[in-house]
């Protein structure tokens, strides 16, 4: 159990015993001690055990990610001495070992397996070693509030002879290139401060008057000048949304550690720095003839990178500061429900793409053209009629992390609708010319930052966006929160002289964001397929679920002709609702005859467009939200 300060820390005043001192420092030893076969040798000195036996244990999921992850799988050896004598070591549960009473200081040593290139892992390999403190540091029950030492040893193997650290914990002093000692107030803050160690780019920039570092592994040429300076006005924006123009953010300094592959795209929030994983392509060229201010254009990938940093960083307030209270404190034993991810992940969702706006990176024009990508997706979401968010929300444990056939028809993504909802919020109390979800933040902030407040209750959010309107928002929360109604978003824009248009799709490509750039499909098979034909998702009331169709059926042929890729694809814009297709599919071997009635072709696909000649409200309420 890890119980929070108010500077973020953890206390726990009952778990510690009375002849163990919370004073006495816990030191860790971490050494990457094979490239080849990813391991890393983790030592936990304790230096008055429990005369009782000393209990460790690893987490079992990570803040942020809300799946039980099981880190202690990956321990491949685990032993205790006492001044150089072997202690033995019953293993209780799953994550528990029990160190037998001992005369004198213990020392813990685990082997642990690390090949996880997920922003959530442990990595090791010959070109860069990465973790997170909860995959590989155990914690000693009955010290968590006490502080801790933790040294980074380079590793002996010649390919790493040039590698060096980036991570945000306090000390490194002692060697060369960032190896050596660091030192944390407790179990809590040490695991807060991912450690990249390898070869990669460095650069910085200051926003709030504070330094922040970007360091980039697996891409060479890289136009960080232009980085810097994009993300530069994303986080100053974001500061003085919670603090106001010339303030200073809750941290002393903060870091981007960006790893680039061939594909890959996700990031984990810290309370200084963002672990971020981005496809090479989604990261500016490096052009060492250009300006930053007369860059080109921003592109699609790039647009990416920047909106997934700016989420990241937006939870150095939203989930790392403001959380729910039952995250205060964190049990990472075991799940930690509550009702209000939405508000932490939605929310936040909302604001990564907004401050791109916000901050002049990109126009009116293009940010409507991502909001309308969100609202395609959301329409060809079939779950958005099953689950609520709240009930997303407390389900991330079992569903969000774990999709599977039927989760397009079961299920929502409270990152998703989160964020349209929090759209529909913001754009609610901005027409009503009151208060707005900026204000409603910034309260959260003063009302909630520090977690010596217990956190945020299940009905706080609420609670402050009702005080700030001054009005009950019972309907809007009961349809759009606990319920599953259709957000009013053509209406919504509507006031804001943004018009709201929907068609049907183009073809599998078409993704939304603008108008048809060609023929839209005319009828709808009802189910997604892969390359190889294999039935990807059946949705609910379509016609392939009505004929008999499962996923994991393989087509062959529709009406006697071979089927492939795209005679499935021209099917919607050659055919017409109504029609009757003969399918034949392999189902576990077997071949099964099907026909499917096609129907008319879903109006999912969305775009936004700014009225011509809105009114002088609709302009003052859009130039209020966008900044533009």
């Amino acid at each position: 159990m890890i119980r929070e300060t108010s500077a973020g820390g953890s206390r726990d005043p009952d778990a510690h015993p009375a002849t163990n001192p919370p004073s006495d420092p816990i030191h860790y030893r971490v050494e990457p001690i094979d490239l080849r076969a990813h391991r890393f040798e983790v030592r936990c000195t304790i230096a008055r055990p429990d005369p009782a036996g000393q209990r460790l244990r690893l987490p079992a999921w990570i803040p942020g990610s809300y799946l039980i992850r099981e880190f202690a799988r990956h321990v491949v050896a685990f032993r205790a001495e006492c001044n150089g004598t072997a202690v033995p070591i019953i293993k209780e549960t799953k994550d528990v070992w029990r160190v037998a009473a001992a005369p004198g200081p213990v020392t813990v040593t685990a082997e642990v397996f690390a090949f996880d290139a997920s922003v959530r892992g442990a990595y090791l390999d010959a070109a860069r070693g990465f973790f997170n403190g909860a995959c590989l540091l155990p914690w000693a029950e009955g010290f968590e509030t006490a502080p801790c030492t933790l040294d980074i040893v380079p590793p002996r193997d010649p390919l790493a002879a040039e590698w060096r650290v980036a991570t945000t914990l306090a000390g490194g002093a002692g060697t060369a290139r960032g190896f050596g000692r660091y030192r944390a107030a407790n179990y809590d803050e040490l695991i807060d401060h991912p450690v990249e160690m390898g070869r990669f780019e460095l650069a910085g920039f200051e926003a709030g008057g504070v330094p922040h570092a970007i360091a980039i592994s697996g891409a060479a040429r890289v136009g960080t000048g232009r980085l810097a300076a994009d993300l530069a006005r994303v986080c100053r924006w974001q500061i003085e949304l919670f603090h106001g123009a010339g303030a200073r953010p809750p941290f002393e300094r903060y870091l981007f550690l960006v790893h680039a592959t061939d594909r890959g795209h996700g990031g984990l929030e810290h309370r200084n720095s963002a672990s971020l994983v981005c496809s090479r392509a989604e990261l500016p060229a490096a052009d060492p003839a250009a300006d930053p201010g007369a860059a080109p254009p921003i592109d699609d990938g790039y647009l990416r990178f920047l909106g997934l940093a700016s989420h990241e960083y937006f939870h150095a307030w939203n989930v790392k500061r403001i959380k729910p209270s039952a995250f205060v404190p964190y049990d990472l034993a075991r799940e930690a429900y509550t009702r209000q991810l939405w508000i932490f992940e939605g929310v936040t969702s909302y604001y990564d793409d907004l401050a791109l706006v916000r901050c002049g990176l990109i126009d009116a024009s293009r940010y409507l053209g991502v909001v309308a990508k969100s609202i395609t997706t959301l329409l060809r979401t079939p779950g958005r009629d099953v689950q609520s968010l709240a009930e997303a929300s407390f389900d991330a444990w079992i569903k969000h992390y774990r999709p599977d056939v039927d989760t397009p028809n079961a299920a929502v993504s409270y990152y998703l609708k989160g964020s349209l909802v929090a759209l529909a919020l913001d754009l609610t109390l901005r027409a009503a010319g009151r208060t707005s979800l900026d204000d409603v933040m910034r309260a959260l902030w003063q009302r909630y930052g520090d977690p010596a407040t217990g956190g945020v209750p299940e009905d706080g959010f609420r609670t402050v966006v009702e005080e700030l309107a001054g009005h009950s928002l019972a309907s809007f929360f009961a349809g759009h929160v606990e319920g599953t109604a259709e957000l009013p978003l053509a209406a919504l824009f509507g006031a804001f002289g943004i018009e709201l248009h929907v068609r049907s799709s183009t073809g599998v490509a078409d993704k939304g964001g603008s108008a048809a750039s060609g023929p839209s499909a005319r009828c709808w098979f009802g189910a997604s397929a892969d390359r190889d034909l294999a039935l990807r998702h059946v949705f609910s009331g379509g016609p392939a679920e009505r004929a008999g169709l499962a996923p994991g059926d393989v087509l062959v042929a529709l009406d006697g002709v071979r089927a492939t890729p795209e005679l499935l694809a021209a099917l919607a814009m050659r055919r017409s609702p109504g029609e009757r297709i003969e399918v034949l599919a392999f189902r576990d071997e077997m071949l099964q005859a099907q026909v499917v009635e096609l129907a008319a072709a879903p109006l999912d696909t969305a775009w936004l467009t700014l009225r011509e000649a809105p009114s002088p409200r609709e302009l003052a309420l859009r130039r209020a939200w966008l900044g533009a």
